[in-house]
Formats: C-alpha cells, structure tokens, sequence
C-alpha cells in the first residue's frame, strides 16, 4: 500500500460497471491501479443501489458533487466509501457535527518546537489538505452542519472552484482528482417529524451548487435479508432472520402511516441478529436493539407488530430469558 500523495494526478486504470456493480450499463468508471493508505476496506456483503451507485460514480467520473439523501440506516456514507474501496480513491469522511468549526476545516496558527525555540506556523485543516490531493472527502450529516461551516464548503462546490485561505493570503486550486460528496437524512429544509433533531434548513443557493441529488431508501426484503446474512453469516438460511426483516419493514410502513414514531433500520436489524446470537434469545435480542428505546405508549403496537411476524405475544414471554 501506498502513500496517498505517491499517487498519480489522475486515475491511472478504469473498471467496467458491470462487472463490478452488477449493472446493466456499459460504463466504465476510472480507477487507480494500486491501492492507498486512504481507500476504505472493501466489504463483500455491502449491496448496491442502482440509481445511487450510477450517481455517486458521475462524481468520481465526471467530478460531480454529488449529495445523498435518505433515512438513517440506509448506508448512504457506506455506498460512497464502498465504490471508493473499489475504485482505489481514497476516501475521507468528516462528520459535521456541532463542534466541527471553521477552524477545523480551514486550519489555524499552532505554536512548535522549531531547534528549540517556540514558533508560529499554520496548520492546515482537512479541506485544504484534501483539496490539493487526489482524495473523495465525504461531509457526513451535512444537514447538521453549524452556518459558519457551510458556508466555508460553499466556496469548493463549484468544480473549478479555488479555496481562498485568508490566513496566509493563499488562493488554492482543485486538484485533478480532487471529489466532494454529502449525505444528509433530510433534504435541507428542515426536519418535522422529529427523528432527526439537530438538522436544520440549509441555504437554497449552496444547495443548487451539488449537481447531483439522489435518495436512497431502505432496501427491498430480499436484498435486506441478503444483506444482513452477509454481514451475520451464522444466521443465513433461518426463518428467523425473515421475519426480522418483516418486523423492521411494518415499522417503516407504520411510520409513513403515521402510527408510530420510530422505525427499525438495517442497522437496528443487525444489532438485533447479534443481540440474539449473544443472549441466546430472539426476544431479549428485540426487546435490547429496538424496543426498550421506543415511546411506552407505541409499545403495545410494536407488540402487535411482532405477533404478526412471529406468532407470539411478546407480553405473555418473559422480559428476559434469565426471568423465573
């Protein structure tokens, strides 16, 4: 494995869609031939969405900025770092949460140890250093970004965008290789239902600066199942990891529906599989990975939910398997 910066300028190798993403396009989407020390692990089992890979890989092959969308759980960050795995680009995410401040993405002046003697030098932060390289940085949770920040991100969505560093009165170009992605559980205006709290409306000008805008949902049963038996292979081929799939796909129908206010995604059904496997108990394994952190008084539909998918009701089982 190699050092990002001993990469080429530009992909030196390209790799058919089809054969790699299993879709039916004639597409090929450049590459880097040797791998560096920032190109994510390739996960086997991940699976890909059509329309959200072909959007994501316009990024990589056109220099698009490319914004997902969706619901939690889906694996939005997971789709952009898992066609980077591979595609051989080094991929860095940065989470915008709260504390995430201009400072951190600019840079700052820190004081060193210079032959003994305290000095002043700058620092640059994670976007200069990503934009000068050939490097995919992916802004996790941007609907939660604080106004200061984004704003500093608006100056690079522009692709022949130049990123102005006022402390050192620099003016910075993109380099050749240079790509920038975003996920977000809302769609920038805002958040009423409560899910997601913290989000916040963005401004409508940076949002028409992403070229790209695809929502990814939550996968259809089948490829759920294969999915979660992928990453829980101890679990593949029992009618248990079926009915936990259903399980999870009522609370996503009862929300819409407007019957409850938490859904169960993939990932809830993952700890839900691993919780079982641990405790030797479907029902703790529920009543640990979802359940317990539902409102009380929706529980009783979720109850009714698992009856419809297990054929047992869950307040006639004990609270736990170790219950006398």
């Amino acid at each position: 494995m190699i050092e990002t910066d001993a990469l080429p300028a530009r992909p030196d190798t390209e790799i058919a869609v089809r054969e790699v993403f299993g879709i039916d396009t004639g597409m090929k989407a450049p590459a880097f031939a040797e791998r560096s020390e920032h190109v994510p692990d390739i996960d086997p089992a991940y699976r890909f969405d059509p329309a959200t890979t072909m959007a994501i890989l316009s990024g990589f092959a056109g220099n698009r900025r490319v914004l997902v969308q969706g619901p939690h759980g889906t694996g939005k960050t997971s789709h952009i770092e898992q066609i980077a795995a591979r595609l051989n680009w080094p991929c860095v995410r940065v989470n915008l949460d709260s504390h995430i401040s201009r400072i951190d993405l600019v840079g700052k002046d820190a004081i060193v140890l210079r032959e003994g003697l305290q000095v002043t030098e700058f620092r640059e932060g994670i976007l200069p250093w990503a934009y000068q390289r050939p490097v995919a940085l992916v802004f996790d949770e941007y609907d939660a970004g604080r106004p200061d920040v984004m704003f500093v991100i608006q100056r690079v969505l522009e692709a022949e965008g130049r990123l102005t560093i006022l402390d050192q009165n620099r003016v910075l170009h993109p380099h050749p290789s240079f790509r920038l992605f975003a996920t977000a559980n809302t769609i920038g205006l805002g958040d009423v239902s409560g899910l997601y709290h913290g989000t916040q409306q963005l401004n409508q000008a940076q949002l028409d600066r992403w070229n790209v805008t695809v929502r990814l949902d939550y996968l259809v049963e089948d490829e759920e199942i294969a999915m979660i038996a992928g990453k829980a292979p101890w679990i593949a081929g029992d009618d248990d990891l079926a009915r936990m799939v259903r399980m999870a796909g009522l609370t996503r129908v009862g929300y819409r529906a407007g019957d409850v206010s938490t859904v169960m995604s993939p990932r809830t059904v993952l700890s839900w599989v691993e919780n079982a496997r641990q405790f030797g108990d479907v029902d703790f394994g529920f009543r640990t990975a979802f359940l317990n952190r539902c409102d009380e008084g929706e529980r009783g539909i979720f109850a009714e939910y698992y009856q419809r998918c297990f054929g047992r009701d869950l307040a006639e089982t004990p609270e736990s398997p170790w219950t006398r």
